[in-house]
């Protein structure tokens, strides 16, 4: 039979590049990913329509296999307006399930998924008329809303509440990781810290390296890193950039180049480094999740794709 995921994604392999900050702040790594047989996705955040633009354009372009993520609390309206008229998918995360900004997606005719921490959340999210959900696990990088459960557990509570496709996400980083998670029961896997270090990533190379040289238990949850977020919340960093920030003397970290823009990024501000950003870019947060132990070297998406589809069971 065929994959649901990748029916509805429009890819070959059922895994998704998750939608990191600053790591795929360009075209080129979900490009890459999507090239590579995989899903790519781009992190729409607070970006405003003349941002985002080229970037859909530039997608839409070269595959149909992408979609954007919207970050609820930090939306611009209008540049959600201007994707769902061309990216084929649309997903939403730290907010509760809404049946308005599903129809949104639907009447724009795309693909509308919602990123979620727990059995409620996902109940909310089939019930808003989602086509896909994603189960994000605690051991996962990046913001968080809850103290949420890991896994196993949360991929179980999940496909017992929906009958949707699902995705899941957190501490996927290997072939093991990907075949455990769709034996689990798992529709596709979204993978997000084994591509920081992808060589297509925006992310600054003083996060690659301490990224490399993380072990898993160097990811940690933190609520430092929350200064000028309308909705402060848990987010899983490397433990050396927490440190930096504390260490850090003054209320700014630099500047964060992103989409064309300066952002000045505050110390303990929520922005990760982009490739070109200066300033105490040790000081600015390193997301990454558990799965930090896995990545070791720089590498092209292509190569981690390969990689990770070998836990991609063939059809009989």
């Amino acid at each position: 039979m065929a994959n649901p995921v990748c029916e509805l994604l429009r890819c070959e392999l059922p895994i998704q590049l998750a939608p990191m900050g600053s790591v795929a702040a360009t075209p080129a790594l979900p490009l890459a990913v999507a090239a590579a047989g995989g899903h790519g996705m781009y992190p729409a955040l607070g970006l405003p329509p003349a941002a985002i633009a080229p970037v859909v354009d530039a997608l839409a372009d070269r595959t149909g296999a992408f979609g954007l993520n919207f970050i609820v609390p930090l939306m611009d309206r209008a540049s959600l307006d201007l994707a769902v008229q061309r990216a084929p998918y649309i997903d939403f995360f730290l907010a509760d399930p809404d049946p308005a900004l599903v129809e949104i997606v639907h009447a724009g005719g795309a693909i509308c998924g919602w990123q979620v921490e727990s059995e409620r959340e996902a109940r909310a999210a089939a019930a808003a008329g989602c086509d896909v959900v994603i189960a994000k696990a605690w051991e996962s990088g990046g913001r968080k809303r809850i103290e949420g459960a890991t896994l196993l557990p949360l991929l179980d509570a999940v496909l017992d509440a929906v009958s949707v496709p699902v995705v899941a996400a957190g501490g996927i980083a290997t072939a093991r990781g990907v075949a455990a998670a769709l034996a689990a029961g798992a529709h596709g896997v979204r993978v997000g810290t084994r591509f920081i270090a992808a060589t297509e990533s925006d992310a600054h190379p003083a996060w690659v390296r301490a990224l490399i040289d993380a072990a898993a238990e160097d990811a940690v949850v933190s609520v430092a890193f929350n200064v000028g977020l309308p909705e402060p919340g848990p987010h899983r960093v490397l433990r050396s950039s927490i440190e930096a920030a504390q260490a850090l003397t003054g209320d700014e970290a630099g500047v964060l180049r992103l989409a064309g823009a300066e952002i000045p990024v505050a110390r303990f501000g929520a922005q990760p480094p982009t490739r070109d950003s200066t300033g105490a870019i040790e000081a600015m947060p390193f997301y990454a999740g558990q799965s930090a132990g896995a990545v070791r070297a720089i590498q092209p998406a292509a190569e981690i794709m390969a990689e990770l589809a070998a836990g991609v069971p063939t059809p009989a």
